[in-house]
This record gives C-alpha cells, sequence and structure tokens, in this order.
C-alpha cells in the first residue's frame, strides 16, 4: 500500500496533508516530518508518494479555506490513540463549526468529567488538525487557551468559522 502526501497553501501556512486512499491520517501546518512521525506502526512502514493533490481530500481542504466550513465534514480520519483520546477526537468532530466548547465540556463529551487535563492532551497529541478541530476547544469562560501553531492560528480559524 502507498500512502499519499501533499502540501496546500492556506490562509495561515502551509497544511501538510497525509493519506490513504480516501482516509486522513495526518494534517500538520508544522512540517511534513511532524504529520510522518504520527503515524501507527502499520501506517509507517507504507510508502509515501509526494503528489500534486489528493482526490477528494485536497478539494475538500480547499472548500473549507474558501468558505465551506461544513466540507471537512466529508472528511474520514484515522490516527493512533489511547481510548480518552479516541473518544475526544470524536467529539472534536461534532462540534459544528461556528461553535466553540470548554475543554471540559469536551471531558465530559468523551465520557469523564473529571478527565479535563487528559482533554487538553487529546488537543495536544491531534495529528489531523482542522479536520478533527482541536481549535474549537477553549478555556472554560472563553479565553482562547492554547493551540500548537500558535494562538493567531487558532483566532484565525475560529473567525473563518464565525464562531469570534
Amino acid at each position: 500500500m502507498i500512502l499519499f502526501a501533499t502540501s496546500t497553501k492556506t490562509p495561515i501556512g502551509t497544511l501538510h496533508l497525509l493519506a490513504d486512499e480516501q482516509v486522513l491520517l495526518g494534517a500538520s501546518f508544522g512540517s511534513f516530518e511532524i504529520t510522518l512521525t504520527s503515524l501507527d506502526s502499520a501506517d509507517a512502514e507504507k510508502k509515501v508518494d509526494r503528489v500534486k493533490r489528493i482526490p477528494k481530500i485536497s478539494d475538500l481542504i480547499d472548500d473549507y479555506f474558501s468558505g465551506d466550513i461544513e466540507a471537512i465534514n466529508a472528511i474520514a480520519v484515522r490516527q493512533p490513540g489511547a481510548t480518552f483520546s479516541q473518544a475526544a477526537w470524536k467529539a472534536m468532530r461534532k462540534i459544528k463549526p461556528g461553535k466553540t466548547i470548554s475543554y471540559a465540556d469536551l471531558a465530559d463529551r468523551a465520557g469523564s468529567t473529571a478527565a479535563v487535563r487528559a482533554a487538553g492532551s487529546a488537543c495536544a497529541k491531534n495529528a489531523i488538525v482542522v479536520v478533527v478541530p482541536c481549535h474549537r476547544i477553549v478555556k472554560t469562560g472563553g479565553a482562547l487557551g492554547n493551540y500548537a501553531y500558535g494562538l493567531d492560528a487558532k483566532e484565525w480559524l475560529l473567525r473563518h468559522e464565525g464562531a469570534l
């Protein structure tokens, strides 16, 4: 099997994408190498082909940044992680564009009201930014909180979606 990798320019930087056919495995504003480190062992053994565009996924990413903020909901994703992280990422994908929830709300939606720190950790470990929208998680009271690619990027995404 072959994985497909591409990079696309966005208003907040270059987004590096990695996919196994039509399933997005990684999306990072960092470097392409960072995207590779998040793979599970089976995917890490696969050959990676650099392509100009990943069918369907690249179009949906472009649509999102062009204003169709619902477009990313059609992208299938897969990333390795602990049970709670998986639940948190699933809960993140259910947050509607233009809305935010707190880390405490995320912990509750992922199945453990006491796991606020684990919810923050799931955001930090999220290897599929934008599509698994950890940017929609904010502190109780509405402060933005943290974002791996900087608060300017988080603020831009939330403004783009109409949450700010």
